[in-house]
């Protein structure tokens, strides 16, 4: 079964919890301020994907979790 993080980039509000809960999967883009799904792919305008591994799911949920934009979907 393959994991899925699903961003919804263009309603980020730049606030860092998923930086906070998994910085090896998000960082901030300096041009704009939002967050970036590294090596994330984009599947439609604004809305990037792509594949954890288990070991990263915990992180992710917390990043999940902690979004005040509720823009981080896992699963």
């Amino acid at each position: 079964m393959s994991l899925k993080i699903i961003h919804y980039r263009e309603e980020c509000i730049g606030c860092n919890a998923c930086i906070e809960s998994s910085p090896s999967n998000w960082k901030i883009n300096e041009k704009d301020g939002k967050a970036d799904l590294i090596q994330g792919k984009e599947t439609k305008k604004g809305v990037f994907v792509k594949e954890i591994s288990q070991l990263e799911l915990e992180e992710n949920k917390k990043a999940e979790r902690d979004c005040p934009a509720r823009i981080i979907k896992v699963f």
